[in-house]
């Protein structure tokens, strides 16, 4: 992890330009609006340049099915049991391996990993990004997203808030979401937007995936193309990103509601590639 402090003097680069564009895929509309703005003073990164376990001092884990929580499943009815074991989650050569394994391990059919930096790092508006090379196949899920600090338990999902920078079926590799859950817009009910990426697929090579987040907007980027914005008046009810501070969550889900179960023909293992996580203000 690299923490960038003393920055007393920064530029903050915005461009309070409305720009309309066609986006390729389900994205914005020729007549839609956006107000683009580029968040370039870095304040914290992990390059995952050292080998081993993830750093630490920036990164937990979640362990286990979900049971222990209260939300067997995780909640989603997804089938894998999360560790820490070097066999799901590893730092190497430069690069940071969420890998799912179909195993008989605790109880579930698979394993893999999900890493959260709460209590850590948290924070509250930026740019949040990371270059992350997918895997693939029916029932695969990998996710790059955000949840509000829960006051110690006093306050509880979706009421948090929870925003999805990138999550993906592996069964279709080309097709990237952003999503936003809130109170009265959560589950199958959230806020989203897809991203199509034309002649290429996201389990082939490496995207940068990321959000930038101020008071009243969140705009979705893949590869710098801002593809949505969601504001308050997009969400049918309490607009609750500006209450909490947000953790970083990095996960690899098998199955689930969102994707399904995977098939015979699902390949195992598969592992969901990092190459850096960065937070600009």
């Amino acid at each position: 992890m690299k923490l960038i402090k003393n920055h007393t003097m920064y530029k903050l680069s915005v461009l309070s330009i409305a720009v309309s564009f066609v986006l390729l895929g389900n994205s914005c509309s020729i007549d839609e609006k956006q107000t683009v703005t580029t968040l370039k003073n870095l304040v914290l990164s992990d390059e995952f340049d050292v080998d081993g376990a993830p750093d630490p001092t920036l990164w937990g884990f979640d362990i286990g099915n979900g049971a222990d929580q209260g939300i067997p499943g995780w909640g989603n009815n997804e089938l894998q049991y999360y560790t820490d074991r070097t066999e799901n989650v590893n730092v190497e050569n430069g690069m940071l391996k969420i890998t799912a394994l179909q195993e008989n391990f605790q109880g579930a059919g698979f394993t893999s990993a999900r890493m959260l930096t709460k209590g850590k790092y948290q924070r509250k508006f930026g740019r949040f990004e990371a270059r992350i090379k997918l895997p693939w196949g029916q029932g695969i899920w990998p996710a790059f997203w955000m949840l509000g600090d829960d006051a110690n338990g006093t306050q509880i999902w979706p009421q948090i808030g929870e925003i999805d920078i990138m999550e993906y079926r592996g069964q279709d590799p080309t097709i990237v979401l952003g999503s936003v859950h809130g109170p009265g817009y959560s589950g199958g009910n959230a806020v989203t937007k897809s991203y199509d990426l034309v002649n290429d697929r996201f389990d082939t090579d490496f995207h940068i995936f990321g959000i930038e987040w101020g008071p009243d907007y969140i705009n979705y980027y893949v590869d710098d193309v801002l593809y949505n914005q969601i504001t308050p008046d997009d969400v049918n009810g309490e607009w609750v990103f500006n209450d909490n501070d947000f953790y970083i969550i990095m996960n690899l889900a098998v199955g689930g509601s969102f994707v399904g179960a995977p098939t015979q023909q699902t390949v195992f293992p598969q592992t969901m590639y990092v190459d850096y996580i960065r937070i600009y203000e």
